[in-house]
């Protein structure tokens, strides 16, 4: 898969460390940054990830600050963007195959290396089912396109 990432000052470590472990499995990865504890602000870091993932070269893409709260908060601002803030990796399978999510946020203070990585390995590995799901997703992109 080819996967954009970026974080906050909040989520960079775990950025890293998930990086490393899209590399070792195979993944293509282009990391957006930020790359150490300069504070930024996290709407900026989810501009840039979800203009990329928009911009068709990317499979999904993952954002990380400190809760995954703020980041996701922003990155679902963008049209096209269904970002799902996940904790645990039976949402992360969900978040993909009932609501399509194409960005999911996690929080770098709030989870281990191990439990992220398996939250990202249950996203990676599952698939949109579609269904009675895009009836939902449709409807979605319906309140997106009222908001204009």
């Amino acid at each position: 898969m080819k996967i954009v990432l970026g974080a906050d000052h909040g989520g960079y470590l775990l950025k890293d460390y998930i990086r490393e472990q899209l590399e070792a499995a195979g993944h293509e990865v282009t990391d957006l940054g930020v790359n150490d504890s300069t504070s930024v602000d996290y709407p900026d870091q989810a501009a840039k990830v979800c203009e990329a993932y928009l911009s068709g070269d990317y499979t999904c893409g993952l954002l990380f600050c400190g809760t995954g709260i703020g980041i996701s908060i922003a990155a679902n601002k963008i049209k096209g963007i269904r970002a799902a803030h996940v904790a645990d990796a039976f949402s992360a399978r969900m978040a993909r195959e009932h609501n399509n999510a194409n960005i999911i946020c996690l929080g770098g203070r709030t989870l281990g290396t191990e439990l992220a990585w398996s939250i990202v390995e249950a996203y990676l590995s599952a698939e949109f089912v579609g269904d009675r799901h895009q009836r939902r997703i449709d409807k979605i992109t319906a309140l997106e396109e009222q908001k204009e």
